[in-house]
């Protein structure tokens, strides 16, 4: 190999990559039986902690494009698991909100991090080593998530 610097086993960004999808696919069997995916879970998540929010709110919290949860909470909204409403001071805007469908997947959803927890302690990761990456990874997705506002120049 020319540049080392290439070698895919060098890169930090390989291993988050694959670590992502690994635990997105751990979550899949916890999910499917309620009906819903892993950004839907996300999503939800994020109105069982506060419900009526704005499309705008709940894409800057996923750290991801209003363009790309748009059609994902169409879809929710399908399934009768949110509704979206018209903002009341600005008519643009849409407020999504829990269905009641929506708010009883959360009594179904409430023991997944505790399964999911349990299930990567008994194949010997460590929840303390775990928990204790997380600074780490905010820090990380802190300084990522400006970085496209400064290669645009903004």
């Amino acid at each position: 190999m020319a540049y080392e610097q290439l070698n895919l086993q060098n890169q930090i960004c390989f291993r988050l990559y694959t670590v992502s999808r690994l635990v997105i696919q751990a979550y899949r069997p916890y999910l499917e039986p309620l009906g819903i995916t892993y950004p839907q879970y996300l999503v939800l998540m994020l109105l069982w902690e506060h419900d009526h929010r704005l499309v705008g709110d709940i894409a800057k919290r996923l750290v991801l494009e209003t363009n790309t949860v748009t059609p994902l909470i169409q879809r929710m909204e399908k399934e009768g698991i949110v509704v979206r409403e018209r903002g009341t001071t600005d008519t643009r805007q849409r407020v999504v909100s829990l269905t009641e469908k929506g708010r009883l997947l959360e009594e179904e959803a409430k023991n997944i991090p505790v399964c999911l927890s349990r299930a990567l302690s008994e194949q010997g990761a460590s929840l303390n080593d775990l928990t204790a990456m997380a600074p780490t990874l905010d820090t990380l997705i802190d300084i990522l998530k400006e970085q496209p506002d400064k290669q645009r120049g903004k």
